[in-house]
């Protein structure tokens, strides 16, 4: 198997083609629906979903910010020596087949930050995050490729909630940070992306994982929970009220501390994310 293709590839499906889950979840909304303005967003979205796909195109001009985690078996016995480079390769070859929307800042670190140097005009250029690693019970090594954009960045948020022995305490602090950032948002209906760590970097790591593991036809009764409750917001679908502000909830909630606190990390996904695709070697 050549890996800088294969991680070209499956960038390339990330950023064209839905999950089966949400496929299901958008038909289902759109059937469920009695907002007709919000039945008409809706419509659209299902036909933009079948262009992406059939013809290989961008489901959103915000293309994304590659992120990419590395699950390996707990069976495999040798991981190949050129891993990340090829994987870096295959993200630079997937983003200017794509092709990706060109995001890559130039100049030093000051330049870079107040963005003064311009752009670089070839996709390929955008770097992506730091590689995360996980296991599993398994002999493969999966690579998922995660493509992130800015709108739900900027609704984002992580911040410690003091608990007081009630999981309540924690998610209300999450409801109310979603409830504002929905709003915000525009292109509902979202997906709340959720997880509760130790640390800033754990609670983020976590709601990553969520991302790149949750289904939406496999929901917890806390997700439900949760998504029945954003629901009853009736934002809508590109806010234009309606039945469904969220498809569904990943929550993942991960080893906590003995300690008062815990951290939140919050992102409410818009409808074509989480955009993410993955292969196995």
């Amino acid at each position: 198997m050549n890996i800088v293709d294969e991680v070209g590839k499956t960038l390339i499906k990330a950023s064209t083609s839905y999950s089966k889950d949400r496929v299901k979840a958008l038909k289902n909304a759109y059937l469920n629906e009695t907002n007709e303005n919000a039945k008409w967003a809706l419509e659209l979205m299902i036909k933009n979903m079948g262009i992406g796909e059939k013809d290989k195109v961008p489901l959103c001009d915000d293309t994304g910010i590659p992120h990419v985690l590395i699950e390996v078996g707990e069976d495999v016995k040798e991981i190949p020596n050129r891993l990340f480079k090829d994987i870096k390769e295959g993200i630079g070859i997937g983003l200017k087949n794509l092709p990706g929307r060109p995001m890559a800042v130039k100049g030093d670190d000051i330049e870079r930050i107040e963005q003064s140097k311009g752009l670089y005009p070839n996709s390929e250029k955008l770097e992506p995050t730091p590689f995360l690693m996980d296991t599993y019970n398994g002999d493969k090594i999966k690579i998922h490729i995660l493509l992130l954009g800015g709108g739900p960045e900027i609704r984002a948020k992580t911040s410690e909630v003091f608990h007081k022995r009630d999981h309540n305490n924690v998610l209300n602090s999450a409801f109310n940070h979603l409830k504002n950032s929905l709003k915000l948002l525009g292109c509902t209906p979202a997906i709340a992306s959720i997880g509760v760590g130790r640390t800033h970097f754990e609670a983020t790591t976590l709601m990553l994982k969520g991302m790149v593991y949750g289904n939406l036809d496999k929901q917890s009764e806390l997700e439900k929970k949760f998504s029945e409750r954003l629901n009853q917001l009736q934002i809508g679908a590109m806010g234009l009220g309606g039945n469904t502000t969220v498809l569904g909830s990943f929550i993942n909630v991960g080893p906590q501390r003995a300690s008062g606190v815990r951290i939140l990390a919050i992102r409410p996904c818009c409808f074509v994310e989480p955009r993410i695709a993955f292969f196995e070697l």
